[in-house]
Order: C-alpha cells, then sequence, then structure tokens
C-alpha cells in the first residue's frame, strides 16, 4: 500500500490532534468538579445543645411550661424558688386562665399579702430579716447563671396588675450570699398582659448567680415569659446564640447546617413533631413541647434564629421536616425494637402539606405572600433563598412513611420544582429500610437521600471504598449524621481517613455532616459528640478538628493521583483544588502506629510557592480532650517547604493538611 503526500499529511495532524487532545482527555480523566457544599453542620438539641447551651437565655423554664411529660418529676415550677424576705408573707400559684398566648397557657400568680419591716436590735442580724422586704421568685438558670463584672443583660418579663394598685417590683441579680450584683426598680401599671425590660450591668462577677424578681408593695400580679439575655450575644443579636458556642461553628465555615434534628425532628408520637409555624413569631407566641431527650423546648431558638444564623456565618440552611410520621422508638419502644411509628390521619395530610409549603413561602416569599409577611414582621424583608428541605428523618420505611412521603414530594415538586428535596434511607447503612428508602427517593426523583450512621472506628477503615461504586446517574447522597464510636484521637483519625474518600466521590456525595455536634457536662444522652461545653468554657474533641481542618480546607476540584500511598491500609490521601484562590489542598493520614511516607507529585500544577502552610492533628490513640483537660490534642500550624516531588513521612496516629499557594493568584 502507498500513500501520497495528502495521506501522510492527514496521518500526521491525527496523531498530533491525538498527542494534544489526548492528553487533554488524560487530564480530565484524573480530575473532576465536586460539590462546593460537602462540609457542613448538623445542629439537633440533644444534649441540652439549645436551651441551657448554644440559646443565651439565662432563665430556665421562663414560661412555666415545663410538666411532668418533659421529666416526671418536673412542674410548673420547676427551677423556680418562692422567696419571702424580712417577714413578709403571700403565696404562689400557677394558672392558665387568662394567658398571655393560647400557646403559652401557664403563668405565675403572685399575692404580696405583707411587705415586712426589719427590726433592729440584739436580733436584727438573723436570717429573716436580710435583704429587701420582698414577696417574689428566684431563678437559678441552667445549674448556675455566669455573671461577669461591667457586663451588661436584658432583663423582660410579662406581666399583669390583678389587684387594684399597681405594684412595685426590684428585679435584682445576686450571688450565693446574696450580694446584690445588679438591681433594677419597676412598676406593674396594667391590667393587661404588657412587656417590662430593665437593663442589669454587673457591679462583680460571680459564677453561681441567681436572679430574683421581688415584689415590694402589697398586691397580686401575673408574670409570665421571665427572661434574662446577655447583651453579648453572637452578631449582638437580640433572642440571640451564646457568642463563645456560635463562633466555635463560624470558625469550621460549614457549608450549610441542617436543623432542627435528628429524632427531634419526627418527635415522640404524632403530638410531639417539630413543627416549624410554632417556633416563629414572637416568643411568647410560641409552642413550647417536650423535647424527646427527656427535656424541654422553649422554642427560642426556633426557625427564624436558626436561618439568621446560616446567613450569619454563610451557611445554607437545611431544615427537616417530618414526613407525617413520628420516631419508630416513640414511647420508649427502642427498648424492644422501635415500634413505636405513628402517622399523621390522612384527613390531616392536605393541612400538613400546606404547612410544608408554607415554609418555602415563609423562607423565599414576597413580602405580600402570607408566610412572608411573618418573615418580614420578624426583622427580615429579604427572602432567606432557601435551596434544600429534608424530608423525614432516619424513618423506618413503613407503607404509612411511604405514603406520606410520596404526597409530600409530589407537592413540594409541583409547587417549588427548584427546591431541592432529601430524602431518608433509615437509620442504618444497609438493610431493608435503607434499600427501600433509596428506592423510594429514586421514583420521586428526589436529590439527595440521607444516609446515617455511627460505627467502630474499624468499620470506618474497612469502607473506603462505600461511595466509590454508587450509580452516579440517580440521586446524590447526604451522609447526613455519622460517628465512629468515641472521641479519643484514633476515632478522629479513622474519620479523616473515611473524609478523604468523601472527597474522592464528592461528585455524588454531596453534603455531610458529623453527628452530634454539643453536649453539655451533666446532661449528655449520647455519648459521643463534638464539643463538650458547660456554663463557662468547652472542650473541643479531636473530631472537631479533623472536621475543621476538611472544611476551611477545601476546593471544587478533585484530582487523582497526585498523592501515592503505596496501597498501604494504614494510609489514605487527597488532593483538591481551590480555583478561586488557587489553593493547591493535600490532605494525608496515617492510622497505623508507626510513621509512613506518601509520595506526592505536583507536576501537573503550575508556578506554585514553595513556602506552603502545614497543619498537623497527631497524638496517642487513645488521647482525648475533656473540659478538665480542654488542650490534651490541638492541630500544631508550621510552614513547609515543596517541591514538584517530595515524599511526606506521615507521623502515626495523624492527619495532615498542606496548603499550597499559586504566585499567580496571590
Amino acid at each position: 500500500m502507498t500513500f501520497n503526500s495528502v495521506n501522510i499529511k492527514s496521518i500526521l495532524i491525527g496523531i498530533f490532534g491525538f498527542l494534544i487532545f489526548g492528553a487533554e482527555i488524560s487530564n480530565a480523566q484524573q480530575s473532576k468538579k465536586i460539590s462546593p457544599n460537602l462540609f457542613g453542620l448538623f445542629f439537633e438539641d440533644i444534649n441540652y445543645a439549645a436551651d441551657g447551651g448554644l440559646y443565651a437565655e439565662m432563665v430556665q423554664n421562663r414560661s412555666f411550661e415545663y410538666s411532668p411529660t418533659d421529666t416526671p418529676d418536673w412542674h410548673s415550677l420547676t427551677s423556680w424558688n418562692y422567696v419571702t424576705q424580712v417577714f413578709s408573707y403571700g403565696t404562689l400559684n400557677i394558672e392558665t386562665t387568662n394567658p398571655v398566648h393560647p400557646n403559652n397557657p401557664h403563668y405565675a400568680v403572685l399575692n404580696i399579702e405583707h411587705v415586712g419591716k426589719p427590726v433592729t436590735g440584739p436580733k436584727s442580724d438573723i436570717p429573716q430579716n436580710r435583704g429587701t422586704p420582698s414577696v417574689g421568685i428566684k431563678n437559678t438558670g441552667y445549674d448556675t447563671m455566669i455573671i461577669k463584672a461591667g457586663e451588661t443583660y436584658d432583663f423582660s418579663m410579662f406581666a399583669r396588675q390583678i389587684s387594684e394598685e399597681p405594684i412595685s417590683i426590684v428585679v435584682s441579680l445576686q450571688d450565693t450570699d446574696g450580694n446584690i450584683l445588679a438591681e433594677k426598680n419597676l412598676t406593674v401599671n396594667s391590667k393587661d398582659w404588657k412587656k417590662y425590660t430593665v437593663t442589669l450591668t454587673a457591679s462583680e462577677s460571680s459564677d453561681s448567680a441567681s436572679l430574683l424578681v421581688l415584689g415590694t408593695s402589697k398586691g397580686t400580679l401575673a408574670l409570665d415569659v421571665i427572661s434574662l439575655f446577655p447583651q453579648k450575644t453572637f452578631k449582638n443579636r437580640k433572642n440571640g446564640l451564646r457568642p463563645d458556642l456560635a463562633q466555635l461553628l463560624a470558625d469550621m465555615k460549614p457549608a450549610f447546617i441542617r436543623f432542627p434534628g435528628g429524632c427531634l425532628a419526627h418527635g415522640d408520637g404524632v403530638g410531639n413533631m417539630y413543627r416549624w409555624k410554632n417556633t416563629v413569631g414572637p416568643i411568647e407566641q410560641r409552642l413550647e413541647q417536650k423535647n424527646l431527650w427527656g427535656y424541654h423546648q422553649t422554642m427560642g431558638l426556633g426557625y427564624f434564629e436558626y436561618f439568621q444564623f446560616c446567613e450569619d456565618i454563610g451557611a445554607k440552611p437545611v431544615p427537616v421536616l417530618p414526613a407525617a410520621v413520628s420516631c419508630q422508638n416513640s414511647g420508649g419502644t427502642w427498648r424492644v425494637g422501635g415500634i413505636g411509628q405513628q402517622a399523621l390521619p390522612m384527613e390531616d395530610m392536605q393541612d400538613y402539606i400546606q404547612e410544608v409549603l408554607g415554609l418555602i413561602e415563609w423562607a423565599n416569599g414576597s413580602l405580600t405572600s402570607k408566610w412572608g409577611a411573618v418573615r418580614a414582621a420578624s426583622g427580615h424583608p429579604e427572602p432567606f433563598n432557601l435551596e434544600f428541605i429534608g424530608v423525614g428523618n432516619e424513618d423506618k420505611i413503613t407503607p404509612e412513611f411511604e405514603d406520606r412521603f410520596n404526597m409530600i414530594a409530589k407537592a413540594v415538586k409541583a409547587k417549588y420544582p427548584e427546591i431541592q428535596l432529601i430524602g431518608t434511607s433509615g437509620p442504618f447503612s444497609d438493610g431493608e429500610d435503607f434499600e427501600k428508602g433509596w428506592e423510594i427517593a429514586n421514583e420521586n426523583n428526589v436529590s439527595l437521600v440521607d444516609e446515617h450512621y455511627y460505627k467502630q472506628p474499624e468499620w470506618f477503615l474497612s469502607n473506603l471504598n462505600r461511595y466509590d461504586s454508587y450509580n452516579r446517574k440517580k440521586a446524590g447522597v447526604y451522609l447526613g449524621e455519622y460517628a465512629s464510636w468515641g472521641n479519643k484521637l484514633k476515632n478522629a483519625i479513622a474519620e479523616a481517613a473515611y473524609m478523604t474518600t468523601l472527597e474522592r466521590n464528592a461528585d455524588i456525595v454531596k453534603m455531610a455532616s458529623y453527628a452530634p455536634l454539643f453536649a453539655k457536662k451533666g446532661h449528655t444522652q449520647w455519648k459521643t459528640d463534638m464539643i463538650f461545653f458547660d456554663n463557662k468554657k468547652f472542650a473541643l474533641t479531636p473530631n472537631y478538628y479533623v472536621q475543621k481542618m476538611f472544611s476551611t480546607n477545601y476546593g471544587d476540584t478533585y484530582y487523582k493521583n497526585i498523592i501515592s500511598t503505596k496501597k498501604d491500609t494504614t494510609l489514605s490521601a487527597s488532593c483538591i483544588k481551590d480555583s478561586k484562590t488557587g489553593d493547591i489542598i493535600l490532605k494525608m493520614v496515617n492510622t497505623g502506629t508507626t510513621e509512613k511516607s506518601m509520595k506526592v507529585n505536583l507536576s501537573k500544577f503550575k508556578n506554585l510557592i514553595e513556602n506552603a502552610e502545614k497543619i498537623v492533628l497527631e497524638g496517642n490513640a487513645e488521647a482525648e480532650n475533656t473540659l478538665d483537660y480542654p488542650n490534651n490534642i490541638k492541630p500544631i500550624e508550621s510552614n513547609f517547604k515543596v517541591d514538584k516531588s517530595f515524599d511526606y513521612l506521615a507521623p502515626p496516629m495523624s492527619l495532615t493538611v498542606i496548603r499550597i499557594k499559586q504566585a499567580n493568584k496571590q
């Protein structure tokens, strides 16, 4: 066979084209665009995470709505003490006949029958002769109140005068010895419910203070929604968040926050489902209820505050609504296998569907819409730009669930096709509910399916290929709750290894959030958590540091074959590029007990600066941080010199993040 010049030219062009375009194809195969929303946070009011925790309200049971349904020995006056000073006397009762609002039915009635006078002489120094002559009530807060000298606190209460004459009130902050830290006077002078406010500036600090509301003149009055807030909240928001705890979350730069649960969302029976519309508007009108974790929800931290916090820290809101069924463990049936799921009656489903649609209108609707106007009245005329809604939370996939999920999904997709729906695959990483949940989600063409699992660290290390074979043509994955059982370094490093595979599969795993988030000392129902705290301080777990190292060092493109682990099963790694900054980010994990080498080849990247930033989390596998010893394990930052190709010696039981800048992106 002979070739003329045209044939030779065509062949040369073809070869040249293959070399160019083949190389481009090869490079494309080595990289892929990944989800911008991969690492976020999950918040649930468990372990006193909200009331007594992130929510900055200092008064416990401020609306007298505690009851035995919360905890068997609780009642309307739990956390309140009746106080009489200087030979004064009266009565204290709880009534419901004329409340501030039907959603807030209980209130206290204080009858000041007699205001005593101090005695003088030899017997003047007896306890009954001390303090302000008065009859009142005292609240010590959630365990105690922390008061700081020089700081200002906003007090408010609703009150109405029942007797004929106005009643004088002293509002006081005191320590355990009765020393006055701050004090103001006010007069209740209306027969109608009225909000009264004063500001209190502390003259001294106390770690065990109380709030006292004392009647100093004869008469009878009703009291409700007695509140004390530090003025220093996160972003100085009214009805705001504890600033140190909120800042810890902001520092993680989460892409999203999922809320309000968790099992809290679908509740302990259909009457206990978390209904978003009961958590917006003035706090005195919000409907409080039992927390299925064994305490109470004031709903002070409600949907408005969740959305506002997301906006404040640049995170997307991901509300989770019940799928019109309750937790399968309702009524404590988790002890016998979870047979307690209840379903909202079908005759109530259309109203419930309108409630789900109402949330989207509340978040995104115009000021002239019904629910958009409610949002605006709360102080946010602009839309919140909601993109995601979860329907259901690790539910038992029963026929009752399936019917109701299908109805909700169909209605949302019909009216708001732009909203990305998140389905659920039940409470486990596999099994019948898992398979059925995925099947229902794909039948409804939802965007994401919420997977949950809590496992031993060995499970995570044995399942590093879990998402490699997932179907990319169907729904994506939201790993909504996961953790290894424990808060030791070995748990966190196992999670870090797993998270490198989430980055590798971030084209299908679109979102992920560790759980649970907070746990308060002395009030912990779930033992594996990210942040432990009390009223004064906090401890960050190794798990927190791992999550933060990933979420603050993320990008939009994943590259394979940059870091060689030499097929060592104790090593895991990923390489990400942040196109906004041009930074190349390397993450290298060693779960073994000895130092291991990984080879890094950066030759495909141009104009890299050799002086990089390095963060290393390492230590004893059994080490952990506690409130008493919060700094046992912390990441160490340093500079690190990189070459086009280099070997990195990963310390045993460690996560290393190396961030490399490009010269033309400075």
